[in-house]
């Protein structure tokens, strides 16, 4: 093997990991965190928990992610560490899928139909449309990733093994690999390798591809695939760092089953072997065997620790014992631990998480509001207290939403999830606009009463009117927002339009009062103040329903929509702006 080989066999191995890399994270995204999901509304069954966490590392092709994404559940309180012990084992056989798939690039026959079924085949075929779906940067964009990731991933498999057996024929190469029939020291080599590349499907591809040289036995592969089950468990145990006990728990529960696991098939098989000779050992492996190493190892240490998985839950819970702190936390909860930044390596699952935070926040916003304007007309103090204490906790949502969602950003995100997050980002700081003005109201009452000033009854009336429309319309934005309904969300404007006009009577109305004596010019900087609060939360309620729009239509221009259903005349909009009028028509006659 020359230099020129050496480059190559890097070559593939850098193809190998890229491909890997990019039909996981494809994967990822295409599941749209329907897969997320899933999981997080599994039951207690843990068989089902063992399937369902198979069937999920299955399709993403990656344990480490399965396992990071429980150790996220469990630390944000999404789920029990009694449901993650099944998910975990079952992440474990799901892996497995992938070493198989690998496999199928040892097929050799002569036969034109079994030839075409090898991945090395019809993979540059999967890669050319794989590429077309990416170029055209449509939904498909994501499918394209995927099969050109799989293309990449088979390449370079092909890659290494071609460039790996010239090996077969040095000797200090197939020395190296009679030291690895010690278990002992094949099993640090495999958990050394997967640690630090941190994935068991790329360390099993390697030594598939080693394999190819024929100077891999059974007896070196045997200690060196269970090395790489417990290598794998790095990945969960780095996540567990700095998070609650109770994820760090679910972590060990990773690494206790592959120890555990480990220990047992060690034991047995080479118990078995001293008093049966296993004549198979001294073979050389194939891609094929691996495989099926590799599978009959972890669906084995499956079936037989699944018995004992709330055993392992206890000795998880003896290693790291339960404090009063965590006591108290678990009884108070983490207000905002589902936002977890584990969470942040699959971002439509992410997203999903802050649009329950948004819509919470859009409930206390909606409250903060309700408060504020009924103690306009009857003042509480503790109300006016409530108010403050509700804009308080809005803006702590805004800062903690906001910075996940920057951080977020610079994920490597979706068409769709890029446009959600940005609808998100932006509602986020309507919202927050809301509860501020919310709070001027609220200081507005505070003043009054301080004071001890009153509006006319005739003023009073008017702005009880008014105040119903506010209330009216930020309840229908924030449904709009919540269930991302497009219709209702261009019905926001006509009902904008009509508080403008109730704005501009109700200055006109106080300019008249105001020539008659009936009311001072105190008081009317004070209704005017109440007023334009009213009209900006209006224009907040009218971007949050242009935010829907923008994440709902293709290529949509929100705003030049708006502007041009204005000019019309005779259409849906001035429709629906007179009724609006005539539902919140004020009291008495009108100003000429």
């Amino acid at each position: 093997m020359d230099f020129f080989d050496l480059l190559t066999m890097t070559g593939g191995l850098a193809l190998f990991l890229y491909g890997m890399h990019l039909l996981s994270e494809g994967l990822e995204k295409l599941s749209g965190g329907r897969l997320e999901r899933v999981l997080e509304n599994l039951t207690n069954n843990r068989i089902k928990a063992v399937l369902l966490g198979a069937g999920v590392t299955a399709v993403i092709q990656s344990s480490s992610a399965t396992t990071v994404m429980v150790v996220g559940f469990v630390n944000s309180g999404i789920m029990k560490l009694s449901q993650a012990v099944g998910i975990i084992m079952g992440a474990n056989v799901g892996t497995t899928i992938t070493s198989w798939l690998l496999s199928l690039t040892g097929i050799e026959s002569g036969n034109f139909w079994i030839q075409l079924a090898k991945p090395t085949s019809f993979s540059p075929i999967l890669a050319v449309i794989g590429v077309i779906f990416i170029l055209k940067n449509g939904k498909k964009r994501d499918l394209g990733s995927i099969l050109v990731g799989f293309a990449i991933l088979m390449t370079g498999m092909d890659t290494m093994s071609s460039a790996m057996k010239p090996l077969s024929q040095v000797p200090w190469f197939t020395g190296l690999f009679t030291m690895f029939t010690n278990p002992v020291l094949g099993l640090l080599v495999g958990a050394l390798l997967t640690a630090i590349i941190q994935s068991s499907s790329a360390s099993v591809g390697i030594l598939q591809a080693l394999c190819a040289t024929g100077s891999v036995s059974y007896a070196a592969a045997v200690p060196i695939i269970l090395g790489q089950n417990i290598g794998t468990c790095a990945t969960a145990m780095i996540s567990g760092v700095g998070a609650s006990k109770n994820a760090r728990r679910a972590s060990i529960v990773h690494l206790l089953f592959n120890v555990i696991g480990t220990t047992i098939f060690l034991t047995v098989f080479y118990v078995l072997h001293a008093f049966v000779d296993f004549g198979f050992m001294q073979n050389a492996a194939d891609s094929v065997g691996i495989a099926l190493v590799h599978t009959g190892f972890n669906v084995a240490a499956t079936l037989i620790l699944l018995p004992f998985a709330g055993l392992l839950e206890k000795l998880s819970f003896f290693l790291i014992r339960r404090d009063e702190e965590e006591a108290r936390r678990a009884q108070e909860g983490e207000l905002f631990a589902r936002m977890d930044e584990r969470f942040l390596s699959t971002p439509s699952f992410a997203l999903e998480q802050v649009h329950s935070y948004v819509r919470k926040m859009a409930e206390i916003t909606g409250e903060a509001l309700n408060l504020a304007t009924y103690n306009l007309f009857e003042y509480d103090k503790e109300t006016a207290g409530e108010v403050e204490r509700l804009e308080n906790l809005v803006d702590r949502y805004d800062d903690e939403i906001s910075g996940y969602l920057v951080k977020l950003s610079s994920r490597n995100l979706s068409e769709q999830d890029s446009r959600r997050l940005n609808m998100l980002l932006h509602s986020v700081g309507d919202l927050e606009r809301i509860c501020d003005h919310a709070m001027n109201l609220a200081d507005c009452a505070r003043e009054m009463n301080k004071r001890e000033q009153a509006f006319s009854d005739k003023a009073t009336e008017e702005l009880k009117v008014f105040a119903q429309a506010v209330r009216d319309i930020v309840s229908a934005a924030v449904e709009v927002f919540v269930l991302e309904d497009e219709e209702a969300a261009r019905s926001i404007e006509p009902f904008e339009e009509a508080i403008d006009k109730l704005q501009k009577e109700m200055k006109k109305r106080h300019m008249k009062r105001l020539r008659k004596g009936k009311c001072t010019a105190e008081l009317g900087f004070v209704l005017s103040d109440i007023t334009n609060n009213f009209e900006r939360i209006a224009d907040h309620c009218s971007n949050l329903a242009i935010n829907v729009m923008q994440l709902l239509e293709d290529d949509t221009h929100a705003h030049e929509y708006v502007d041009s259903i204005k000019k019309g005349e005779g259409t849906e909009f001035d429709r629906a702006l007179q009724e609006h009028l005539r539902r919140y028509e004020l009291p008495g006659k009108a100003s000429k």
